[in-house]
């Protein structure tokens, strides 16, 4: 009887490659995700942004999750 055993080598080429392509998707998503934030606070009036306690110039600082 044989038995085959598998192991995880984190450092292979092809897991490199796929942890590239990983970090490609990750950082499209958040792209994605920024733009639309930006743009849905961009269409609010300054009074809207006050209400939520944003000024117009906290919109980018928001949208990168930085307040």
């Amino acid at each position: 009887m044989t038995t085959a055993t598998t192991t995880f080598s984190g450092f292979g080429f092809f897991d490199r490659v796929n942890a590239f392509f990983a970090n490609v998707r990750k950082t499209a998503s958040a792209r994605v995700a920024y733009n639309r934030t930006y743009k849905e606070l961009s269409r609010l009036t300054n009074r809207e942004l006050a209400d939520i306690g944003l000024r117009r110039c906290d919109i980018e600082q928001a949208c990168a999750g930085k307040l």
